[in-house]
């Protein structure tokens, strides 16, 4: 297994970022107890989970992942020292998650304490916000003009901000969480919060997760470049795309008890016309080079320079081998230079 550090944290993680978000409703306790084991055994160190899992989001589905790795957590205490552990506050819109309420300092002090309960840990290694309280570009809405900027308020953003870094760093004190992170986030959002961290005397920024795959390249370069030069380590979720670049949703494909099988906000399904054909042309390299369609897109996350680990998520041990085994060769120049054709030919399917 390779490591890199995590941003400018003194912490090494595994290139392979182990995802819990189906822990809950995909999988239950003994599905993510043997994932769990099976990802240590082979060297990774680095669980993600967030307080709003299992996905797709609900009243009813809201914390059990997190509870869930807590459990085994306290069945096997001696091992919480052997990995990484992150998780993330929740943003804004969702009802049964504080009101639906904005992210704010005391916000944080509660979420914190409450995941450190359902996890059955006393730190959490990196804590993450999950979503930024302005809209941004994620989740679908990276096309011109999909909302205006310039609505943004920014001194109440600013100052919003503030509050949230003076939230961390009372936990950060306090000695509850080590490292602070964002995801789905922007350049603009991380030089924000660089910035006041620096004025203020306040935690730094270590990480972002943003969701990044052959079918969504837009943090290449800009967001990506900001990250390698500010020390910020890039995070990718979704590295394929929810399944999609798998293949096993092609022509309108719905295998039972598959993702895409369930309802899911912010149109995170990623399903167009384009999308299916840019599929099939990647699936073809895959073959043609001999892996698996779903091994050359994690491969090709894998080899993009500023990455430093990325988020993988499984629902069988048949997918959580496959995906991990990915990692262990890269994808030759040939293949390479394949699918940069395909990605000039589809560069924002979806």
């Amino acid at each position: 297994m390779k490591f890199s550090t995590l941003g400018s944290s003194n912490l090494s993680v595994s290139r392979i970022c182990l995802g819990s978000m189906t822990w809950g409703l995909q999988n239950n306790q003994q599905d993510a107890n043997e994932q769990i084991e099976y990802a240590l055994s082979q060297g990774i160190n680095f669980i993600d989970t967030a307080e709003m899992y299992a996905v797709p989001p609900s009243a009813d589905t809201y914390g059990k992942t997190e509870t869930i790795i807590g459990n085994y957590i306290a069945a096997n205490p001696n091992k919480r020292k052997d990995f990484v552990l992150a998780s993330k506050i929740a943003g804004p819109g969702l009802a049964w998650v504080r009101d639906g309420g904005p992210i704010t300092g005391q916000a944080v002090i509660e979420a914190v304490d409450a995941s450190l309960g359902r996890l059955q840990t006393d730190y959490i290694d990196l804590f993450q916000l999950h979503w930024p309280n302005r809209q941004a570009p994620h989740f679908g809405q990276h096309a011109p003009n999909s909302f205006k900027f310039t609505d943004l308020n920014r001194e109440q953003q600013t100052e919003n901000m503030l509050d949230i870094l003076q939230g961390l760093d009372k936990c950060v004190k306090a000695g509850k969480i080590r490292f602070c992170g964002l995801s789905d986030d922007t350049p603009w959002g991380i030089n924000s919060y660089l910035r006041l961290s620096k004025e203020h005397n306040l935690p730094k920024i270590v990480s972002i997760q943003n969701e990044f795959s052959l079918l969504h390249t837009k943090d290449w370069p800009y967001l990506i470049e900001n990250c390698v030069h500010e020390d910020i380590a890039y995070l990718p979720w979704s590295p394929m795309a929810a399944g999609i670049l798998s293949g096993k949703y092609l022509n309108g494909a719905r295998p039972a008890g598959s993702r895409l099988t369930y309802s899911q906000r912010n149109r995170l399904f990623r399903d167009t016309p384009a999308v299916d054909s840019a599929v099939k042309a990647y699936q073809e390299i895959a073959i043609a080079h001999g892996m698996s369609a779903a091994q050359l897109a994690l491969k090709w996350v894998d080899q993009v320079n500023g990455v430093t680990s990325t988020i993988i998520g499984a629902t069988t041990m048949a997918q959580l081998t496959e995906d991990i085994n990915a990692f262990n060769s890269p994808l030759s120049e040939q293949a390479l230079t394949d699918i940069a054709s395909v990605l000039k030919q589809y560069p924002a399917p979806f």
